[in-house]
């Protein structure tokens, strides 16, 4: 699996955040469908005294088409969605993705409406300083 351009520096921005990454990929199944994510990390989550856990895509959106790869990425989350519900894990599942990205491509109205239409969850980047800058729940 080729991992996305902005791998490590995502990676990078979570383990400052005080997250402990878990597994690199993420292997993710049910029945014969076997499926991998970029990274899955947890942190203690003291106010409930447990552990948070998240799934993490790490998207890059540079190709071609925008909109192409955002309806890629959508139906990807979605599959996922419902995988880690079929599978009663205990994840939250999140986008990771630049700041340039979110401030270029998901400025456009029609993203935010997808975005808030379908749930979706993004961790904002800054790539040149690996820093996580926004949570977008």
């Amino acid at each position: 699996m080729a991992k996305d351009i902005i791998h490590h520096q995502v990676k990078n921005a979570l383990v400052k955040d005080g997250w402990a990454i878990t597994a690199d990929p993420f292997r993710l199944r049910y029945e014969e469908f076997k499926l991998a994510a970029d990274l899955s990390a947890e942190r203690p989550f003291v106010a409930q005294k447990g552990t948070r856990k998240i799934i993490v895509e790490i998207k890059s959106f540079i190709g071609y088409s925008f909109v192409r790869d955002l309806q890629q990425a959508m139906g990807q989350y979605k599959m996922y969605l419902d995988f880690i519900d079929l599978t009663n894990l205990d994840y939250k599942l999140y986008w990771a993705i630049s700041e340039i990205a979110w401030d270029d491509l998901f400025s456009k109205k029609a993203a935010q409406i997808l975005i808030k239409r379908n749930h979706i969850k993004v961790i904002v980047v800054n790539i040149k300083n690996e820093e996580i800058v926004q949570w977008i729940e």
